[in-house]
């Protein structure tokens, strides 16, 4: 139980990100699927409304119980939301031009196409958020 214990003590931002970025996905594709496929918006704009739920989502679980950054004072807060955002933004655009390009132009199947995109987005904004955002003060 204790070597148990203690891998997950050394590995909880990794687990704990995994839990939280899979509610975030589900969260994104409640918004992309019906976007996409009932209300006929090409898989660019279905993406970028999908996008803004699931990142408010990630942030309001990412910061708290990824993290640990329980300081919600403006000083803590706005620079984080932004460098936040700012790297959302960009695995936003990168997937969303890889959306465009083999859904919209090289007409692949959209579900498909952001599932397999969907791996590549997950392990940038981790990164993006453990080194850049949400940074461990020693």
């Amino acid at each position: 139980m204790k070597k148990i214990r203690d891998l997950i003590e050394r590995y909880y931002d990794v687990l704990a990100y995994l839990f939280f970025g899979g509610l975030t996905t589900v969260v994104n594709y409640l918004v992309y699927l019906p976007c996409f496929n009932w209300w006929g918006n090409s898989s660019s704009v279905s993406n970028m409304i999908a996008w803004v739920f699931a990142v408010a989502f990630a942030f309001l679980t990412n910061k708290p119980f990824v993290f640990k950054s329980h300081d919600w004072s403006a000083k803590t807060l706005w620079p984080e939301l932004t460098k936040f955002v700012g790297c959302r933004l960009g695995s936003g655009v990168l997937e969303t031009a890889i959306l465009w390009l083999t859904v919209d132009i090289l007409l692949l199947n959209g579900n498909w196409m952001k599932l397999i995109t969907s791996v590549l987005v997950i392990v940038a904004n981790y990164f993006g958020s453990k080194f850049l955002v949400f940074i461990k003060k020693k």
